[in-house]
């Protein structure tokens, strides 16, 4: 994939952001069209699980949660209780069908059709190749991986799903967002020339933080933590940045062929905040020296910013979550203005448009590719700047570091522990940088 020419890309990825059918061939895998019920399970029971199966239960589909899996039993049953609240009778999990600890997934994967994968990312790559093992069609949450070894482990789980005829989605759903959709379709058709520079942003306050409560193991506190520890996240610029990291993907056509940046810990810089940066500044130079400039922050009392623009041959483009999408040619006429009025949610049309397929036995979504490949733009800009090297997608490729702990138990200890104040190590650029790649 890393090398595929601009226009191949463009090729396959109008089919795998939704908008072309794969195959009309009746479907391979556990639900084909006729039943009566799509079953579905939920691994992964904290907000984003439970908004996903909300948007689930929205797509109009005839579903029906079966299943409920997490680390948790605190969180499974806070989703159960949310969900039967406003789904009553779209719930039918029994306390038989209600999976708490590390391989709880395993179970309730067995019961589904369809699997919602809302866990910390770290399990991303594991899960995902069990829900395809078993014959399921998977809704999983970017990013799909924390490591190069885990992107690895997704790209070759996608290829069994291609082959079984499985689909796939991945939560990046601005591919799923009117406004993004018309807008690239245009780009790619040559409205404004080649792209030959951009900017993408995610500039904002940082998200929770959950104190450390004395009767947890470390296990227990990194994983209720999970967002500022590596090995379950992948830090902000891979978990969150990745939605303007996948754009920039998106509209050039491309992955990067090198990456380099800077960043650091300039704000948030306490023991709760564990071993993740708050800025990252990155440049993604692609194969026709084309350079995209990267930026995410996470510092209290600032501008937010989360948007993308482009610039280009014969024009300019800005794009926004909140609906925007602008083209430009460079004496100032706009060449098109997107009308966001009546859009559908776009988080709620990633599951209609796979619950449509999967009612109609279609074959429709490959989008573990491109969400493995955007996922592993944001991992390689982490390790460049926390080495301060210039980092080779096809070197970076290569990388066998895998930060998860080898033992998954409550009382096994993660690789990265706190010093005896309760700080964590954080990565100081030019030292220790056989640690990353």
């Amino acid at each position: 994939m890393e090398n595929l020419e601009r226009r191949d890309f463009i090729k396959t990825s109008a089919v795998v952001a939704g908008g072309a059918m794969l195959s009309s061939l009746p479907l391979s895998g556990a639900y084909a069209a006729g039943s009566d019920v799509i079953k579905v399970a939920l691994v992964g029971c904290g907000g984003r699980g439970t908004g996903a199966t909300f948007d689930a239960l929205s797509s109009g589909a005839n579903i029906k949660v079966v299943a409920l899996a997490d680390a948790f039993k605190d969180n499974l049953d806070s989703t159960y209780n949310t969900l039967k609240e406003k789904w009553q009778d779209k719930i039918d999990v029994s306390d038989n069908h209600k999976f708490v600890g590390f391989d709880a997934y395993k179970e309730a994967i067995k019961l589904a059709d369809v699997v919602i994968l809302a866990t910390p990312p770290g399990f991303r790559p594991t899960h995902f190749e069990e829900a395809i093992r078993q014959g399921k069609h998977v809704f999983m949450e970017k990013p799909v991986a924390v490591d190069i070894p885990g992107v690895q482990q997704v790209i070759r789980a996608a290829a069994e799903a291609k082959r079984k005829k499985l689909n796939v989605v991945v939560g990046l759903q601005r591919r799923y967002q009117t406004n993004y959709r018309e807008a690239i379709k245009r780009i790619h058709d040559g409205a404004i020339g080649d792209i030959t520079s951009g900017q993408v942003y995610w500039n904002s306050g940082g998200v929770w933080v959950r104190p450390r409560k004395p009767e947890q193991s470390e296990m227990e506190y990194q994983m209720r933590n999970w967002y500022y520890f590596n090995w379950l996240c992948g830090d902000h610029i891979v978990e969150q940045h990745v939605h303007n990291i996948d754009i920039a993907n998106w509209v050039k056509g491309s992955y990067p062929v090198s990456i380099q940046g800077t960043g650091s810990r300039a704000h948030r810089t306490g023991k709760e905040y564990g071993e993740i940066y708050d800025n990252f500044a990155l440049e993604l130079t692609y194969a026709d020296n084309s350079v995209v400039y990267s930026q995410c922050r996470h510092f209290e009392g600032i501008q937010n910013r989360v948007d993308e623009q482009f610039q280009a041959t014969k024009g300019r483009v800005y794009l926004s979550a909140g609906g925007q999408a602008i083209l430009y040619d460079w004496k100032g006429k706009e060449i098109y203005r997107h009308d966001a009025k009546g859009n559908p949610n776009p988080y709620q049309q990633e599951h209609k448009e796979l619950f449509e397929a999967i009612t109609k036995g279609e074959y429709k979504f490959d989008n573990a590719e491109y969400g493995a490949y955007s996922t592993l733009t944001g991992i390689i800009g982490r390790i460049a700047c926390y080495t301060g090297k210039v980092i080779k997608w096809d070197e970076a490729l290569k990388s066998t570091i895998k930060l998860g702990p080898d033992v998954l138990a409550w009382d096994a200890k993660p690789k990265l522990l706190p010093d005896t104040e309760g700080f964590y190590a954080v990565a100081n650029p030019g030292q220790n940088t056989n640690l990353y790649i």
